[in-house]
C-alpha cells in the first residue's frame, strides 16, 4: 500500500475555544468517519496527528495538562498505524512523520481533519513541496467562522472554498470521500 490517511487535529481541544461552533460537526464527522472506515477496510494506514502547544497549563486546551489533547468523542475508534504530536501547523515539521512515511513507502497522502485552512492546508502544501502526491478531502475537513482584518465576518464555507481554490491543481487533487478511497484502491 503506497497511500496513507492523515487524520489531523481531530481533538477535543477545539470544543474549548471561543470560536468553536458545533453546527457543522455532524456532517463533518460523518465524512471523516466514512473516510477512516473506508481506509481501514482497504488496509490503508491511518495516521493520527494531534496538536499541542502553548503553556503546559490546565487552562490551555492545547496542552496535555488540560486533558483535551485527545480524539473527539464522535470520531471512529481505531488503532492508528502511527501517532504523532505536532507543535507547528504542518504535521511534517519536527514530528518524524516524514521519516515514517518514507520508511513505509508512502507516496500518496489523503489529508483530512481540523482546521481546513490551517493545519490541513499547511500540511498539504508542505507535503506537496516535499514530493508526496496529495488527495485533499474537503468534506472531511472542518473549520470555523473567522473575522477578517477589517472586522467583517468570514464564514467557514467561504474559508473552505478559498482553501479548495488555492490548493487544487497546485498542491493536491480535491476529492470526495468516495473518490479518495477509489484513488487509493487504484494506486495499491
Amino acid at each position: 500500500m503506497n497511500t496513507a490517511l492523515l487524520v489531523i487535529d481531530v481533538q477535543e481541544s477545539f470544543r474549548h475555544r471561543p470560536y468553536f461552533d458545533a453546527s457543522a460537526l455532524p456532517a463533518y464527522m460523518a465524512d471523516q468517519n466514512a473516510l477512516i472506515d473506508g481506509c481501514l477496510a482497504q488496509g490503508i494506514p491511518v495516521v493520527r496527528i494531534l496538536h499541542s502547544d502553548g503553556p503546559e497549563t490546565p487552562d490551555n486546551p492545547f496542552s496535555h495538562a488540560s486533558g483535551h489533547v485527545r480524539p473527539m468523542a464522535e470520531l471512529s475508534v481505531f488503532d492508528p498505524s502511527a501517532s504523532f504530536v505536532k507543535r507547528r501547523h504542518s504535521a511534517l515539521v519536527g514530528t518524524g512523520l516524514d521519516v515514517w512515511l518514507t520508511e513505509h513507502g508512502i507516496r500518496r497522502l489523503i489529508v483530512s481533519g481540523i482546521r481546513t485552512e490551517q493545519c490541513c492546508e499547511t500540511t498539504t502544501r508542505h507535503a506537496s513541496d516535499l514530493g508526496w502526491e496529495v488527495d485533499y478531502v474537503t468534506d472531511a475537513t472542518l473549520t470555523f467562522d473567522m473575522t477578517q482584518p477589517d472586522g467583517s465576518p468570514l464564514p467557514a464555507a467561504e474559508i473552505k472554498a478559498r482553501t479548495a481554490t488555492v490548493l487544487q491543481g497546485r498542491f493536491c487533487t480535491l476529492t470526495s470521500v468516495a473518490e479518495a478511497l477509489a484513488r487509493a484502491g487504484a494506486a495499491a
